[in-house]
């Protein structure tokens, strides 16, 4: 089973355990849930903890708003000197960028570039703009935080895939194979000290890549028995199937077991990626959908339990800062290592393989698996 099997980096640092390896959540899952959120404080990050963050550049998309704007704010307000808005609205985005610059840090560069993520053309071309910046800037970290959480089934036009799965998956997966070698190419441009696991130990380290994921992927459930049919990824793209409850938690699923392979064939050395769950946050709109009784009862959950957006984007930061090679395909709770979804201690290696080999093949188009043949290569030397 998954759970038995030793991941080829955790001996980047003899005292973490790789969320792989980390017994699964309890099926009781309500005690986790209130000490996560009635009993459990996030710290906010300071230049104290983290002093290094000056000349620093950073990429974080859907940042205009919610947890993505919030954590770009703490970034710059730590010193951070380059700032990437990947924003859908690129007017909405230089709004947010000047409120950045006149409350976070006047001094800091933000450029602001247009990213859909449900356009293939779109997220290339977000790539390309990338490569060229890491032509002559190091890129440190990357946030991908844009993602969405739909009530109502509606697809893709483009490629006719739901659009949860389509965006928080599919999507996502191909921009973080895309980035993977310019931020590879892009770590030798200067040597970095950050402030490691403890705040204060320095060490170079390489660029940090960081999806958000989500606790629901432990809960979530496949409607209709989705998990047992093939192809896997079209029978989400079925409206008479779709659960709005569930979607949201099976896109994060998918995504978290697509990525933990990911991680099993890019070394740490070159990308360190990990996964954060920012745990329930009010103020993020990312329930702006919801109407009705439905709306009234996500608002009421939302005001009793919800962290402030503050509390929530500290674990982005604390994710692209605090965490070095161990945190390398693990997903983080709380800003410390936790486990994975459920699904990956029971289902996990069918599962990972149908996910895997169904979204390489949707992604054919872009050349990924390519890509990941040439960063292996690179990392074992071969020519």
């Amino acid at each position: 089973m998954p759970s038995h099997r030793q991941s080829q980096h955790a001996n980047s640092n003899s005292q973490a355990v790789p969320s792989k390896d980390m017994p699964p959540f309890p099926e009781n899952f309500v005690p986790i849930f209130f000490q996560n959120q009635f009993r459990t404080k996030i710290e906010l990050p300071t230049k104290s903890k983290y002093p290094n963050v000056q000349g620093q550049c950073a990429i974080i998309t859907g940042s205009n708003t919610g947890l993505g704007f919030e954590a770009a704010h703490q970034l710059l307000t730590l010193g951070l000197s380059h700032l990437i808005m990947g924003v859908r609205s690129t007017t909405r985005g230089e709004a947010a960028a000047n409120k950045l610059r006149a409350a976070a840090n006047p001094s800091a560069k933000i450029d602001v570039w247009h990213l859909d993520m449900e356009s293939y053309d779109s997220i290339q071309a977000f790539a390309r703009n990338c490569a060229d910046l890491a032509t002559t800037t190091r890129i440190d970290m990357v946030i991908l935080n844009a993602g969405l959480a739909r009530l109502k089934f509606a697809t893709t036009p483009s490629t006719n895939h739901e659009q949860t799965i389509q965006i928080n998956h599919i999507s996502t997966l191909l921009l973080t194979i895309l980035l993977l070698p310019i931020l590879s190419s892009s770590k030798h441009k200067h040597k970095l000290a950050v402030a490691g696991g403890n705040g204060h130990s320095q060490h170079q380290r390489p660029p940090v890549l960081t999806l958000v994921n989500s606790l629901t992927a432990h809960l979530a459930k496949f409607p209709n028995n989705a998990h047992a049919q093939r192809p896997l990824l079209p029978s989400f793209d079925d409206p008479t199937t779709y659960d709005a409850a569930e979607q949201y938690g099976v896109s994060k699923l998918l995504n978290q077991l697509a990525t933990v392979n990911l991680t099993e064939l890019i070394s740490p050395d070159d990308v360190i990626i990990n996964m954060v769950d920012p745990g329930l946050t009010k103020g993020t709109g990312l329930a702006r959908d919801a109407k009705g009784i439905y709306g009234v009862v996500v608002k009421l959950l939302l005001s009793i339990a919800g962290r402030p957006v503050n509390r929530g984007a500290a674990t982005y930061v604390d994710a692209v800062l605090a965490h070095g090679k161990e945190s390398h395909g693990c997903f983080l709770m709380n800003c410390k290592i936790a486990p994975l979804a459920r699904w990956y201690y029971t289902d996990g290696h069918t599962l990972t393989d149908v996910i895997w080999t169904e979204t390489m093949q949707e992604l054919g188009f872009a050349g990924v698996e390519g890509i990941i043949d040439l960063m292996r290569a690179s990392t074992s030397g071969i020519s």
